[in-house]
């Protein structure tokens, strides 16, 4: 069978299929961040957006899934459960409140699911590239994950700006 009607015609599958169990353990500890997020600003002007973004990552998250399996790709589930239980540990880290959560948690939050998403996208992309050569890859797909991640990342940038100013004072628009 020629390259170009082999659909499985992908270099390296077996790089591949890490690649992509590394990126469903990313989302399902962004997803886990999500859900904290959502807990700590439930009543704020960030909620819609955030469970927005829970229900995108979501999406995104069995694409991923259901991609594999189209692969014939297993699941590694120990990546799963360090991921969840990274994300839980996360919730320990020093921010200058010890009895009481800090204004720096929303922050830090904000500023590492703004990078995770760029992480994300940046793995949307290989795909697309891998799609080239493996048809079983939905092109159309990739490309609008690809531009739901940018859509994303310009809101948490936007927000995360927001809330710096909001803990250490400035206005969030003199950063663009």
């Amino acid at each position: 069978m020629s390259e170009s009607t082999n659909p499985s015609s992908v270099h390296n599958p077996e790089l591949l299929a890490i690649y992509c169990n590394d990126h469903l353990a990313a989302a399902r500890g962004g997803i886990e961040l999500l859900k904290r997020m959502i807990a700590e600003h439930r009543d704020g002007p960030y909620a819609p957006d955030l469970e927005r973004l829970l229900g995108e990552l979501k999406e995104e998250r069995r694409f991923l899934s259901s991609t594999m399996a189209t692969l014939g790709f297993p699941i590694r589930q120990y990546k799963q459960v360090a991921l969840w239980v990274g994300e839980k540990l996360s919730r320990l880290k020093l921010n200058g409140g010890l009895l009481h959560r800090s204004p720096l948690s929303s922050l830090v939050e904000f500023e590492f699911l703004a990078s995770a998403v760029r992480a994300k996208r940046s793995g949307f992309e290989t795909l697309r590239v891998a799609a080239e050569t493996d048809h079983r890859l939905d092109k159309e797909e990739l490309d609008r994950f690809i531009d739901q991640a940018e859509r994303q990342h310009e809101w948490l940038t936007h927000t995360r700006r927001e809330v710096a100013a909001s803990v250490f004072g400035g206005r969030p628009e003199v950063a663009e």
